[in-house]
């Protein structure tokens, strides 16, 4: 039985149940449409952090420049994979914008075996990319650069990349957008589904701000190497609940310390308890991974929200 016919039967089981995605669709399903993924047995969530959480000891030795960090606290990824290890994460989410401009496959292979030395799953990496641009050039080079990244993700052993869609461009139409998006992603995991490679896309702001922007996307996507990458601070009208409608699609899960409001001036800290409930409630089996991007120190912060995410995932 195919993972696409499984999904397929799986929702309409849970149609006659009358309970599991009651309220997800934004139009009614095609007989191809992206279903929420199917998994039997219990929920299971690993503890994982991104590199880009480190974002700035990386970004100082990548210029050349690791004076500029704080003395010990310069960071390449090679390091950041004994970080994860010292820390007591499973999971490592190896951000593609902090490898070398000209990192090769050696490199890649020296990470990944430094990960099966240290215990650590490379649960991922992550690309910067928008694939609402008008069809020539540079769209096409943006293409080109996923697919770049969905070799080097084999190479490194990650079984998942986090994606964009990108912001609407001024004078595109939002159908057209999505059309654009969504031919770009099926060209992108017909190629990452050879590699054994699941693509995420991000509801990361632009055409996809919103679950429904987001879920329409991903519905119309005709893969099964295909999902949501869940970011938890990322949704600001009603965020709690748009979490709960888009986890039944998630393949990856990013977790913030905080989360904002449309209607509130400051942010409030994150419900680690609640989001984990989410997760759980939707059966969700994969990696939860620490994205931290408050303005307090990483090296100060991160552990201690380590320590509280484990926590929540442990209860």
């Amino acid at each position: 039985m195919s993972h696409l016919h499984s999904r397929r039967e799986f929702f309409g089981r849970s149609l006659g149940a009358g309970a599991l995605v009651a309220g997800l669709t934004t139009g009614p399903f095609t007989a191809d449409a992206i279903l929420p993924i199917p998994r039997s047995g219990l929920p299971r969530l690993h503890l994982g952090l991104a590199a880009y959480s480190f974002r700035q000891s990386f970004q100082d030795v990548l210029k050349g420049d690791a004076s500029a960090a704080k003395p010990g606290r310069s960071m390449d990824m090679l390091q950041f994979v004994d970080y994860c290890a010292d820390q007591g994460c499973l999971g490592a989410e190896l951000t593609s914008y902090f490898f070398p401009k000209t990192v090769d496959d050696a490199y890649l292979r020296e990470v990944r075996r430094r990960a099966f030395l240290r215990g650590i799953i490379i649960s991922g990496t992550a690309v910067g990319n928008s694939f609402v641009l008008p069809k020539g050039e540079k769209r096409d080079q943006e293409i080109v650069s996923v697919k770049q990244w969905i070799d080097r993700a084999s190479v490194l052993g990650a079984p998942h990349i986090r994606i964009f869609a990108g912001s609407l461009p001024a004078g595109l139409g939002l159908a057209a957008a999505q059309k654009l998006c969504i031919e770009a992603i099926e060209e992108c995991c017909d190629y990452a589904g050879q590699k054994g490679i699941y693509l995420g896309l991000e509801n990361h702001g632009g055409i996809v701000a919103e679950p429904e922007g987001l879920l329409e996307i991903v519905k119309a996507v005709q893969s099964p190497w295909f999902g949501v990458n869940l970011d938890t601070g990322n949704f600001h009208t009603d965020p709690y609940s748009d979490i709960k409608t888009c986890a039944p699609f998630a393949v990856n899960v990013q977790i913030k310390v905080a989360i904002k409001r449309k209607d509130q001036k400051e942010s409030a800290p994150a419900d680690l308890g609640r989001l984990v409930t989410i997760l759980r409630e939707a059966g969700y089996q994969g990696f939860v991974t620490l994205e931290y991007e408050e303005k307090e120190d990483p090296w100060t912060a991160v552990p201690e929200w380590l320590n509280k995410l484990r926590s929540a995932l442990d209860r």
